[in-house]
């Protein structure tokens, strides 16, 4: 049996398990940004990401030429990357225009639906069999859900915003599904160049549909989200599948909404409802309670 699966936490030197746990949740941080910076964008939703992802191509590029990494990928392997590209772009479009319509909290939340949503998809797609547990876990998340909602008037922004937040969510797991294999083939920042490569190129025509006095204002928000949030926050996360199992990776991610409603908090003074609060720890739980039982069922 694997050792990495058999144990959450690989063996380490005590300094060395404290720099890895700081080192984990520091990639967290940076990719809980994402909330923070995406509120603080002004930009239509297309735009931002358009230029996010040309110039997170630019890192990337320059991270995989510094550590060597080969840019090929195998002729029958394109179609799932340019498939999980576009899956990728719609995930964070939708996810962009969640955070404008509402907050930091509501958009990181909604989001992080998608374990539970993958923990559904992926048996009914891949033909694996269903068990009882993701029926619960799918009850939790959308009990979760609904104390987001304030009411079912699609009028309502906050409504909406719920509604784009399960659409990104639910891009995010299929794509997930979708690169499964590719995964376990390539790392993880050169299947990440080529989808933010496939997102720039196809919004290429809406990138260009804005003034450049607004383009300037918001440079600065894209350039951070293009370096910290994609290039730095997701490659550090990957880097750190050398030090933890990827269920306990996993568990951990599941800080990704409290550091970035935090920031909301610090940054932008956008304080969650109580019911938006309780909400979110049933998101939480069911991610926690999937990642749990996976370890379980894997050791």
């Amino acid at each position: 049996m694997n050792h990495k699966l058999k144990t959450y936490l690989l063996p380490t030197q005590p300094n060395s398990f404290i720099k890895n746990i700081l080192q984990l949740n520091l990639a967290m941080l940076l990719v809980s940004t994402s909330g923070v910076l995406g509120r603080a964008v002004t930009l239509p939703p297309v735009v931002t990401i358009g230029w996010r992802a040309l110039l997170a191509v630019v890192f990337l590029m320059l991270f995989l030429k510094w550590k060597k990494i080969s840019f090929r990928i195998a002729k029958e392997d394109r179609k799932q990357v340019f498939l999980g590209g576009i899956l990728m772009g719609i995930h964070w479009v939708a996810y962009f225009k969640a955070l404008q319509l509402s907050n930091v909290a509501i958009g990181m939340l909604t989001i992080f639906t998608y374990p539970a949503l993958t923990s559904i998809l992926e048996p009914l797609l891949l033909r694996l069999p269903f068990q009882k547990i993701h029926l619960f876990l799918g009850l939790l998340v959308l009990g979760g859900i609904a104390l987001l909602i304030p009411d079912l008037d699609f009028e309502n922004e906050y409504t909406q915003a719920v509604a784009y937040g399960l659409g990104s969510a639910l891009a995010y797991a299929l794509r997930n599904i979708l690169m499964k294999k590719q995964v376990a083939n390539y790392h993880g920042s050169l299947l990440m160049l080529y989808q933010a490569l496939i997102i720039g190129v196809l919004l290429i025509p809406f990138s260009f549909q804005t003034t450049i006095e607004a383009l300037q204002e918001n440079l600065i928000w894209i350039l951070a989200l293009a370096l910290f949030t994609t290039a730095l926050g997701h490659t550090l996360f990957l880097l750190t599948f050398r030090y933890f199992s990827i269920t306990t990776a996993s568990i951990i991610s599941s800080v990704q909404p409290v550091y970035g409603i935090l920031l909301g908090v610090l940054l932008l003074g956008e304080v969650p409802k109580l019911l938006t609060i309780i909400g979110g720890l049933l998101i939480i739980s069911a991610v926690v309670i999937e990642s749990l039982r996976s370890a379980k069922e894997k050791g």
